[in-house]
């Protein structure tokens, strides 16, 4: 089976790992060509995590063997040769539906289509193509391959065998589904941008700091990570643009982003992929 991702970030590269470790042929796409040196970098050091945590065999960790099976292309009609195609962009409306209605003419009308969108109904999403039957939604969490779980989406048009289908891939990468239905945000980040955004609020307003916040997540609730570490995991920019889908669409006040997340994206603290965000990070050259 040949699987195609359209979108080699933090995220796109993940799932590319998982199905590539899994034996299955990737085609991974972007049209930053620079993103695949970057993709390499996070398979060798996840599959160096992977050993240690003891999660894989050894011979299922060879970061040449899983990257000899994944196919960089910065041509997006090379996933015309796709059996499933995966989108894993950024979280902006408008390019999802630009790229979405490029894949919808370059694809066979018989290939499942899933977005690995944070917030955006996957409904909408469908609408952008002329194969909602065959659209779900994917919501892995990072970092991919580590994460056991995945938030699979029903759209309105859905179909049953789209969602059967999309189990058997998910289970053949290692990963359990769960099932939801369709709203902003769906179950995770419903919750999780509110409590994110709630612990931004609590440092702009200096009521702790970013170190102190964590540690009581941590400490008092057994959580291995805190919400700003959280954050700055996936992306400051990711962050505030799920909170403004969230806003939009439900039109509730509670997930209006703190000024102080605007002002560090606008900063480019973006979190780890820029070597700072409410931590500081050495990235590596």
């Amino acid at each position: 089976m040949t699987i195609g991702i359209l979108g080699a970030g933090i995220v796109g590269s993940g799932v590319a790992h998982c199905a590539a470790q899994a034996g299955m042929q990737v085609i991974l796409s972007d049209a930053d060509s620079r993103q695949w040196e970057r993709a390499q970098k996070s398979i060798a050091e996840i599959c160096g995590l992977q050993k240690m945590l003891k999660m894989r065999p050894a011979d299922q960790c060879q970061a040449e063997d899983i990257i000899s099976r994944i196919s960089f292309t910065d041509d997006i009609e090379k996933l015309a040769e796709a059996d499933f195609v995966i989108e894993a962009i950024s979280e902006l409306e408008d390019v999802k539906r630009e790229v979405l209605n490029a894949l919808d003419r370059i694809c066979p009308p018989t290939v499942r289509f899933a977005s690995t969108t944070s917030a955006i109904p996957i409904t909408r999403l469908a609408s952008f193509t002329t194969r909602a039957n065959l659209f779900v939604g994917l919501h892995f969490m990072n970092p991919v391959p580590l994460k056991p779980m995945v938030e699979m989406i029903r759209g309105y048009h859905t179909s049953e065998e789209t969602l059967e289908q999309t189990k058997e891939l998910l289970k053949a990468m290692g990963k359990k589904a769960v099932l939801v239905n369709d709203s902003p945000g769906f179950v995770s980040n419903r919750v999780l941008m509110l409590t994110v955004n709630e612990a931004i609020w609590l440092v702009q307003d200096r009521v702790a700091s970013p170190r102190d916040i964590d540690a009581i997540f941590k400490g008092c609730f057994g959580h291995k990570m805190g919400p700003l570490e959280t954050a700055d995991m996936i992306g400051l920019d990711t962050i505030l643009q799920s909170l403004q889908v969230l806003v939009n669409h439900f039109g509730d006040p509670k997930y209006r982003p703190c000024p102080l997340l605007a002002q560090m994206v606008d900063a480019g603290l973006l979190g780890r992929k820029s070597g700072e965000g409410f931590f500081k990070y050495n990235l590596r050259k």
